[in-house]
Order: C-alpha cells, then sequence, then structure tokens
C-alpha cells in the first residue's frame, strides 16, 4: 500500500529573501545555458551537416545529448548528497563547460556527437541540481514564489535558443552555437562560489556503483531502442527486442540493487509514497506531452506555413510568455495560500486543451489563432511544472529531498524521450499515408510510384503548385494525429494530479513535515 512517508526533517538554513534570489540568479544562469545549447543546435544542424558532413548521423547530435542526460540525472541528486550540493553543482558546470569547447572544436561528426554526449552529462547535473538547491534554501511553503521563475526560465529558452541559433549561423560561425553558452556558465559557477553558504555534513557513505551501472545501463538501452526505433532499424526487428530485453533486465537488476544498497540512488522507500509515484507518474505524462508538441510544432510553422527558423521561434512568444505568467502567478498563489492541488489537475487539461486546439489547425489557419492555441498549452505548462516537484519534495524527508527531485526530474526528462519517439513515429507513419492517399486522388505519379523524399522547408516550397498543395494538406493532417494522441496522454496527467493529498506545505521554520 503507498502511503505518506513526510516524517521529520532537520531545520533549513535561515537566508534572507535578497540571498535567496542571489542565489536563485546563479541556478537560473546555469538551468538557461543547459537549455539553450540544446535548442540552439537545432537551427545550425544543417550548417553542421554541411560543414561536416554525416548526414546519417545527423539524429545522433541530439539523441546523445538527450541520452546522457536522462541517464545521469539521478546519479547528480546521490553525488550531492555524498559530496555536498554546491561542489556537485560547479562540477556539472565545469562538464559542461568543457563539453561546449570540445563541441565547437569538432571537426568531424564523431567528435561532435562525443561532445554532445558528454555535455548531456553536465546538462543532466543541471536539470536537477537546481530543484534540490531551492529545496535547501527555501522551505516548501516559500518555496512557490521562487520555483515559478525556475519554471519561465524553460519558457524563454525555448524562444530564446532557435533565435540565437539563427543570428549565429546568419552571422558567426555554426561553432560558437557551443561557445556561446561558455561565458555564461562561468559567471554562473562564480555567483555560486561567491552566494551559496549550505551546511555539509560529511557523510560515511559509498556510491552505490551496482545500481548506478543497472540503472543507467537501463535507461540508455531503452533511449536507444527509442531514438533509434523506426528509423535506424525497424520496430519489428532483432535490434528492437534485443534493447527491450536489455532494458527490462537492467531495470530488474537495478531494483535487486536498490534494495540491497545501504545508501542507493533511488530508495525502494520512496516508491511506497503515494505522492511521489503519482508525481512521478504526472510528470512522465507531461513530459510526453510537452516535448511531443514542442518538437514537432516548429515544423508546422516552417514547413505548412513557410516560416523562417528565425520567425517561426518568434511565434511561440505566445506559449512562452504564457508560461511565463502562469508559473510566476500560480507559484505566488501556492505561496500566498498554501494551497496547490488544484494547479496541476488543471494545468494538465488545459494542456490536454491546447493539444486538442492545435489538432484542429489547418494550411490556411491565422496566426493570431495559432498564438492563441499555443499560449492555452503554455499556460498550461506554466501551472503544472514546477508544482509537481514541489509537491513531492513537501512529501519526503530532507534527507530525501535529493533523490525525490532527481526521480521526478528523470521520468519528465524519460517520458520527453518517449513522446518525441512515440510522436515521431505517428508523424512519419501518418505522413506516409496521407502522401500516398492524397498524391492517388490528385493523379500525381512520383518516383516510380512511391512518395516523395521531403527535404528542407525551403526545398519543399520549390516544388510544383499541385504537389507542393498535396504535400502541405498531407502534413497538417499528420500533424493533427500527433496532437490527436497527445491530448489522452495529458488527461492521465490530470488524473494522477488529481489522485494526489494535497498535504499542507510546511512553514518556513517548521522542523516536521505535515501530518498526513
Amino acid at each position: 500500500m503507498l502511503t505518506e512517508q513526510p516524517a521529520k526533517t532537520d531545520a533549513a538554513p535561515r537566508f534572507t529573501h535578497r540571498q535567496v534570489l542571489e542565489i536563485l540568479a546563479g541556478l537560473m544562469l546555469a538551468m538557461l545555458t543547459s537549455m539553450i545549447s540544446t535548442s540552439v543546435v537545432a537551427t545550425a544542424l544543417p550548417t553542421i551537416v554541411g560543414t561536416l558532413g554525416g548526414q546519417d548521423q545527423l539524429a545522433w547530435v541530439a539523441s546523445a545529448t538527450l541520452l546522457t542526460m536522462t541517464a545521469s540525472t539521478p546519479l547528480w541528486g546521490k553525488l550531492s548528497d555524498l559530496y555536498g550540493r554546491k561542489r556537485m553543482f560547479q562540477v556539472a558546470l565545469g562538464v559542461f563547460t568543457i563539453a561546449a569547447i570540445a563541441a565547437g572544436f569538432a571537426q568531424n561528426m564523431g567528435q561532435l556527437i562525443a561532445a554532445r554526449a558528454l555535455q548531456g552529462i553536465g546538462a543532466g547535473g543541471l536539470q536537477a541540481l537546481p530543484q534540490i538547491i531551492l529545496g535547501d534554501v527555501v522551505e516548501p511553503r516559500e518555496r512557490g514564489r521562487y520555483s515559478g521563475y525556475i519554471g519561465a526560465v524553460f519558457g524563454v529558452s525555448t524562444v530564446a535558443g532557435p533565435l540565437l541559433g539563427g543570428f549565429i549561423v546568419d552571422n558567426l560561425s555554426w561553432r560558437w552555437c557551443f561557445w556561446i553558452s561558455i561565458p555564461f556558465a562561468v559567471v554562473a559557477f562564480f555567483v555560486i562560489q561567491r552566494v551559496l553558504k549550505l551546511p555539509f555534513v560529511r557523510r560515511d557513505a559509498r556510491v552505490d556503483w551496482w545500481g548506478a551501472t543497472t540503472i543507467t545501463g537501463g535507461t540508455t538501452a531503452l533511449m536507444l531502442l527509442l531514438s533509434f526505433g523506426g528509423t535506424e532499424f525497424e520496430w519489428n526487428s532483432g535490434w528492437t527486442y534485443g534493447l527491450g530485453a536489455l532494458s527490462v533486465a537492467l531495470f530488474g537488476l537495478a531494483v535487486l540493487a536498490e534494495r540491497r544498497a545501504a545508501d542507493p540512488i533511488l530508495p525502494p522507500r520512496l516508491f511506497r509514497n503515494r505522492t511521489f509515484v503519482l508525481t512521478s507518474a504526472a510528470s512522465l505524462l507531461v513530459g510526453g506531452s510537452m516535448f511531443g508538441a514542442l518538437m514537432f510544432m516548429p515544423q508546422y510553422l516552417q514547413i505548412v506555413k513557410g516560416m523562417s527558423p528565425t520567425t517561426s521561434g518568434l511565434m511561440t512568444l505566445p506559449m512562452v510568455l504564457a508560461l511565463l505568467v502562469a508559473s510566476i502567478a500560480v507559484g505566488r498563489f501556492v505561496t500566498r495560500t498554501g494551497r496547490w492541488k488544484v494547479f496541476p489537475v488543471a494545468g494538465m487539461v488545459l494542456v490536454a486543451l491546447g493539444l486538442y486546439l492545435l489538432s484542429t489547425l489547418h494550411v490556411d489557419s491565422p496566426l493570431v489563432l495559432i498564438g492563441v492555441y499555443m499560449a492555452v498549452l503554455g499556460a498550461g505548462l506554466g501551472a503544472c511544472m514546477q508544482i509537481l516537484i514541489l509537491a513531492a519534495q513537501n512529501a519526503v524527508t530532507r534527507a530525501d529531498m535529493a533523490a525525490t527531485t532527481s526521480g521526478v526530474a528523470f521520468f519528465r526528462s524519460l517520458g520527453g524521450a518517449v513522446g518525441v519517439a512515440a510522436f515521431g513515429a505517428i508523424l512519419t507513419n501518418r505522413l506516409s499515408a496521407e502522401l500516398a492517399s492524397g498524391l492517388r486522388a490528385a493523379h500525381i505519379q512520383v518516383g516510380g510510384g512511391g512518395t516523395p523524399n521531403l527535404g528542407a522547408p525551403e526545398a519543399i516550397r520549390g516544388l510544383p503548385a499541385p504537389l507542393l498543395e498535396v504535400i502541405l494538406e498531407s502534413f497538417t493532417r499528420a500533424l493533427h494525429m500527433v496532437f490527436l494522441v497527445g491530448v489522452p496522454v495529458a488527461l492521465l496527467g490530470a488524473l494522477a494530479a488529481l489522485a494526489l493529498k494535497e498535504l499542507p506545505l510546511r512553514s518556513a521554520r517548521s522542523s516536521s513535515a505535515p501530518a498526513e
């Protein structure tokens, strides 16, 4: 039976509002740096491939970072317990910076992919540790007002990345897409060095290497399956079954390892905590619906609406502004009232509504309508993402907060990987079927009676009018299915949030968690 275990916890160190804002500035700068470095590369990929070659390895540039980031996220929480939050945060920044330098100097695709994989390891720490540090600095009742700003970082990076990437590619070398993050990382390093003063008691504990190996290995096998199934190999193939079996076996061994470890990375007791299980499930689902939508919306804007990468980035402003406003407003309301459960429920419902509205878009949909629909999606994401982490942190002891935070972040990243892979497969299959149907209806013959291979958006726009019309309509219809599939995923997340028990948020000086 799942039970709440928000028992006693150590008193938190005292920080003034100004000190918290200074610490938050360093954390947000580091998070912004890691998120922009991921999104900025997407704009530069065509140029990078043109310079380094290796078109067949293009997917690895993005997937290598996502894979290592997801796999390493749980490890950073445990390492911060053993060696200190500040130290490990600075190590993550260091790994990220070294990888950015290496990526910028890459002379071939192999070197670039290796650097991006290393960068993902650093990014995993920069995703999990700021939430953990914020949990050390501020108690849950006051945390909402600050966590809203961290949630807003995601929205800013969503727009800033593609815009910055477009500017760099047009005016500088693509290598600056990696180097541009270095000065921000250095500033964040020294800001945290100066302002973060957390007590650290050295613990007589060892790293759970067996648990780390099995968790990382299982996650890596699953990520490889999701990233390359249907592209590098068929879903119905030996690779699919082999990687699936390997993932299941390693996760099974991870369960055994964590049950026997004296100091596990993901303590089994967390999975007896109702709030942790439900917030992890909701985060998995919100990650799937969120990344699925964000990955494919730019394709609609660039292919169907004929926008440049920079302009399509600007079109995400309504979503980002709505996410920003919702995240900050919800955080302040939670701090003022202590009530939080309604927001992840309502947020996931808004995400489902936003995805449904996006599924109704057509080739000639007005830009204002697109902006309104994206704003609905952004408001839903802003209302739920940070509150889920806050609820999970509030339901466990301070000793388990790092493992809890990194665990929830891990499931959100895993959901994103699953969402991108699943929605990508749906888009590919539906597009192929829609193109075949549209070409037959229009009596158009291409390349031996098959379907055309779609190139860059500029190349698609240069096709003859009858063929272009079929392609745009087919792509729009395929996206309808992608967004519609996201609707029940988001609604399942709302149900998981609805099942949460609204435990009172701990006050600033409370020494124990709220009673169940």
